[in-house]
């Protein structure tokens, strides 16, 4: 049997670690199998600790601790990725909170459809998004997706340039970006 291995994380500088580490030693995980860290669970760029979990930290037949999933992932994409590192390498996880321990078959069925559920809730959401977009979209002018009002008045542009005023010269007196000036010129 391999050792129980910690997770711990909080997601700002100011909350206290104290919580899910207690629970951690209290499970069982010594404290020089602990990893904690400070820091948003919503990319993994940055989570040091959890990287240095995942490539040095683990060995076959250890068991990743935390104590909720959403401590370990965000998303599901990254929780379904972390999750088939640790299969490759022989390494279970439970989770304290959900009663989720991966070394057991039942254990893995309810990851499985745990993580099934959250996939199709994330899918439900996209499409209620997806839908509330098209409607939007089929409103025409009142559509909030239609873009942001020209802020460049194309009489002055004109005008200024029928007067022989090089793209610079135009830009600087209106004062906008002389490739704004380049893209209407090029667009009449």
């Amino acid at each position: 049997m391999g050792e129980l291995i910690g997770y711990a994380r909080v997601s700002s500088k100011g909350q206290d670690l104290t919580i899910q580490t207690d629970a951690l030693t209290g499970a069982g995980v010594s404290s020089e199998h602990l990893y904690a860290e400070k820091i948003s669970g919503t990319k993994r760029q940055g989570r040091a600790a959890l990287d240095d979990l995942l490539s040095r930290g683990i060995r076959k037949g250890d068991t990743v601790v935390v104590t909720r999933l959403d401590r370990l992932a965000r998303s599901t994409r990254d929780l379904h990725n972390i999750a088939h590192t640790l299969s490759e390498k022989g390494v279970g996880l439970r989770v304290l909170e959900q009663n989720i321990d991966t070394t057991t078959p039942e254990g893995r069925m309810f990851f499985t459809m745990l993580s099934a559920v959250a996939e199709f809730e994330t899918e439900i959401r996209k499409a209620r998004q997806r839908e509330g977009i098209d409607a939007a979209l089929a409103k025409g002018a009142d559509s909030p997706f239609k873009g942001r009002p020209a802020t460049i008045d194309s009489e002055k542009v004109a005008g200024l340039r029928e007067k022989g005023l090089t793209p610079t010269a135009i830009a600087k007196e209106l004062g906008i970006a002389r490739s704004s000036v380049y893209r209407y010129l090029q667009s009449a």
